[in-house]
């Protein structure tokens, strides 16, 4: 299994309120778009990939309305 820091942004869907909440965790695991398929409750509508040249990966997803992003950077 791989290590990696992940950074989860939750955009705020309220007016004029541009803050978003951010989570910041280390996970062990093999597949980070099982991981985040997992994680996330409630009715899946999109999810994206978009792997970077540095090795690390971006997906963004949107669940019941809400946009999510998260970002996989490896640990060695």
């Amino acid at each position: 299994m791989k290590r990696y820091e992940v950074v989860r942004e939750i955009a705020n869907s309220c007016a004029r309120n541009q803050m978003r909440d951010v989570f910041i965790e280390e996970i062990t695991c093999d597949d980070p778009e099982t991981y985040v398929r997992r994680r996330l409750k409630g009715n899946l509508q999109e999810l994206t990939l978009d792997p970077h040249p540095d090795g690390t990966l971006t997906i963004h997803t949107v669940t019941d309305g809400l946009m999510e992003k998260f970002v996989f950077t490896k640990i060695e």
